[in-house]
């Protein structure tokens, strides 16, 4: 009897024992599943399985001395908010090659000789150009003055006709880094330039990157540039920010640009990013928001605080300009723009009218009084006509497309123009008659720290 209940009882053990394994194994299905998703949203990034990448170790190789992978900033987020997917690398590839051949709306620069490369402009001036809703006026855009680089360079920046990624390192204040991810056809429909001056080229010739005896630059993928120091700005950040918002005229025939800060490296093919960040949203400009704040007030003070540009005093006039002439804090009334403070260091066009206009004025504000161009982000942007498309993504979204290294920790042997600079100039600390107007209370901005404190709902 006993043998005949062990009998009995073996088909049941037997299926008790395969319901343990399949439950077993749908556990561990499930942890998968549950980990790639959150794998997924931490990384903030959905490639298509099509995707074409060259091998990073196929750009280029430096020499050990140079260390250009030393000294990375490494993210502590875990996740995402807003992920983005990207296309099939094949289908981004052949519609940016068909915008070729699409004309958009440009406009007309103002020519002349003037002091500065910038003309210089009274704000009153400036602000008058912000409503152009008259296309056949000219804008102030730069070029005042000749930009001084060769012949030979500025006949190969026309020729990039598609897409341009642009950065520059002047005085000798970050390494050149290779970008990873690019796919197999990114090379011959991406132009790379990176802009330089006379003493980061010398660091170059240093490690043995370049010669100068050369009439071409060229380090990896990018193309190099150098510009000669007359003519231009004497604070070489301010020399930096012709290249980063004066791209659609240094390339007048690119439709679109990628600027990346040299502190970046790109991770992501530059090709998918237009069309994720851009094109699919049909956006003038992307950018990412700043890390921490929202108002540009808070940007403002924090440049002060942390010592980012010398003249507080200048700053507090630039900022009690813009409120009185309608600087508000961010509110959602300015949605759909998420944010009044983005991060600059990564910035993704479409060349046409808006961000060509866009990045005409905001230059105009930066030669007039700092190259933060932070401050007066918001300003431009609230005030121009046309209206800017704009697609303000999530902080995680950018530290997945980049990665940020720290600046040169050992400075150049020569004495850079812009440690003369900041050494012939002290800390200047704002003039306490700046919070009064006709011996009272309040300043300008009055206003608009009552609103950003909320001190008026109190």
């Amino acid at each position: 009897m006993a043998k005949l209940i062990l009998t009995a009882s073996k088909p049941l053990l037997f299926l008790q024992s395969k319901l343990f394994c399949f439950s077993l194994f749908y556990l561990f299905a499930s942890l998968f599943l549950a980990l790639y998703v959150i794998s997924s949203q931490s990384k903030c990034l959905f490639r298509s399985p099509l995707y074409d990448p060259i091998q990073p170790s196929s750009l280029f190789s430096y020499p050990s001395s140079y260390g250009q992978h030393k000294y990375a900033i490494s993210t502590t987020r875990s996740t995402c908010s807003s992920p983005i997917n990207f296309s099939d690398y094949w289908d981004v590839l052949k519609e940016i090659q068909n915008l070729r051949k699409c004309s958009t709306r440009t406009l007309r620069y103002m020519q002349g000789n003037a002091d500065s490369f910038g003309g210089n402009l009274s704000s009153h001036l400036r602000f008058s150009y912000f409503d152009h809703q008259n296309d056949s006026r000219e804008v102030p855009c730069g070029f005042l003055k000749k930009f001084p680089i060769s012949d030979y360079d500025r006949i190969s920046m026309e020729k990039c006709e598609s897409v341009v990624v642009v950065s520059a390192i002047f005085n000798d204040h970050d390494k050149i880094r290779q970008p990873r991810g690019l796919g197999s056809q990114t090379l011959q429909n991406v132009c790379f330039f990176m802009f330089i001056d006379d003493i980061t080229l010398k660091g170059l010739e240093y490690h043995g990157l370049i010669s100068t005896k050369s009439s071409e630059y060229k380090i990896g993928v990018w193309r190099i540039v150098k510009v000669s120091k007359e003519n231009l700005y004497q604070n070489p950040a301010m020399n930096g920010v012709i290249p980063k918002y004066l791209v659609h005229r240094l390339f007048p025939n690119s439709q679109f640009s990628i600027w990346i800060d040299a502190k970046l490296q790109l991770m992501v093919d530059p090709l998918l990013l237009i069309h994720s960040l851009v094109i699919s949203q049909n956006a003038d400009m992307a950018i990412s928001k700043h890390p921490y704040f929202v108002h540009t007030m808070e940007e403002a003070m924090a440049t002060a605080r942390w010592k980012k540009w010398w003249d507080v005093n200048a700053l507090k006039m630039q900022m009690e300009i813009y409120c009185e002439n309608g600087l508000q804090p961010w509110s959602p009334g300015k949605l759909p723009y998420a944010s009044d403070v983005p991060d600059s260091a990564l910035i993704l066009r479409k060349h046409g009218q808006s961000s060509n206009l866009f990045s005409c004025l905001i230059f105009n504000e930066l030669e007039a009084f700092n190259p933060r161009d932070q401050l007066a982000f918001a300003f431009v942007r609230d005030h121009m006509k046309p209206k800017l498309k704009l697609n303000m993504f999530e902080v995680e979204v950018f530290e997945q497309v980049t990665m940020e290294y720290r600046h040169n920790l050992k400075p150049s042997s020569d004495v850079s123009i812009a440690k003369k600079f900041s050494m012939t100039r002290k800390t200047v600390r704002a003039e306490p008659d700046l919070l009064y107007e006709n011996g009272s209370c309040c300043s300008r901005c009055q206003q608009y720290l009552t609103t950003m404190w909320g001190d008026s709902h109190q």
